[in-house]
């Protein structure tokens, strides 16, 4: 099936008529250039970059790399400071201020929120079922006419399970907003990425991530995969150098080492068996939730103490007990086996004491 809707109609008429800022780099990035007030004598250490001018506006090599690794072409691709620029980008395209309006179903990722309140944009929640999956009915009814766009995650944060693949095409098919589908976690799981499904329904967008599986949080790159259309409009609204020479070149570098990303996916995923496992025979332990994420939820007796007393101990997770369905839920990532068996060891003492 192939979803087709006016994407023009859904952006704020004064990005319609926005006239994007031009840097210098839009017009010629070799040669002697003196058109960008750039430090000429360059940067005062060492350096193989060329720090002193300006990143390419639109990072092409970049963004054909990830088209390459996603099956999907590079007009398909936005890349940005973190999948939160993209975020924030999509309210600041298709939500007006004051009048327009999200949908969310929590639990989940809270930047979603975040961002709507920085733009001054109204949220409705339609919450998951208890075991975290959509309850498609109830969010296509919420659905109104000033609703842009809904977001929805999965593997979903922070419960670390995959929405049903049903279900997600369901709402994309059956809502005329834009449906931003957040897969950071994606590869983690055994299920594939939606990122395909962007060249048959033109409102989906699926947000992606180098902080997760590629392990390089710190360079802060994330990814949009949508309709060309959806693209362009993010490509007009950006900052000029969004993505810096640094982060650039570290995210072009992973890419070359995609077959060990994949090796070291692997091991956490074997490492997630084992920590899922050791939980499961600890009788303090409730439940601990299914997940296809790099870390998983579990619930205890006095949730909120125990995270607090291994925070003592030198074992950080995280208190998700305030989150719908979560109540006594700690959320823990997989570490390396030797962290792992911290982790152990520091619950071990906590629930003896």
């Amino acid at each position: 099936m192939k979803k087709k809707i006016d994407i023009p109609s859904l952006v704020r008429p004064n990005i319609m008529d926005l006239k994007p800022y031009r840097s210098a780099r839009d017009d010629f990035d070799s040669g002697i250039l003196l058109d960008a007030n750039e430090n000429s004598l360059g940067a005062p250490f060492e350096d193989t970059l060329e720090l002193n001018r300006y990143p390419m506006p639109y990072q092409e090599e970049l963004r054909a790399k990830i088209a390459d690794f996603r099956e999907v072409n590079q007009e398909n691709v936005f890349v940005g400071v973190g999948s939160d620029e993209a975020i924030d980008l999509l309210f600041r395209i298709f939500c007006e201020p004051g009048k327009d309006r999200v949908l969310i179903t929590p639990p989940t990722y809270g930047m979603y929120k975040v961002s709507a309140a920085i733009n001054n944009v109204t949220v409705d929640e339609v919450l998951l079922s208890e075991d975290f999956q959509l309850c498609v009915v109830e969010t296509l009814s919420a659905v109104t006419e000033n609703t842009k766009l809904i977001f929805l995650c999965s593997p979903n944060n922070p419960t670390g399970n995959s929405l049903n693949t049903e279900d997600i095409l369901t709402v994309a098919d059956r809502f005329d907003g834009i449906l931003v589908l957040d897969e950071a976690y994606i590869d983690f799981s055994e299920r594939a990425s939606f990122a395909k499904d962007i060249l048959n329904r033109n409102n989906l967008v699926i947000l992606q991530t180098m902080s997760k599986a590629f392990g390089l949080a710190g360079i802060r790159l994330g990814v949009a995969l949508a309709d060309p259309q959806v693209i362009d409009f993010m490509m007009k609204v950006k900052a000029p150098y969004n993505v810096n020479k640094l982060t650039s070149k570290a995210a072009l570098r992973g890419f070359n080492y995609i077959n060990v990303m994949r090796e070291k996916v692997d091991q956490i995923k074997s490492e997630r068996e084992k920590v899922i496992h050791k939980l499961n025979l600890i009788p303090e332990i409730q439940k601990v939730y299914p997940t296809d994420a790099n870390f998983l939820i579990f619930k205890i007796k006095d949730a909120i103490t125990i995270y607090k007393k291994m925070a003592e101990l030198g074992v950080v997770i995280r208190y998700r007990g305030n989150e719908p369905h979560c109540e006594n839920c700690l959320r823990l990532t997989i570490g390396t086996p030797q962290e792992n068996m911290r982790f152990f060891e520091a619950l071990e003492k906590v629930l003896e004491d």
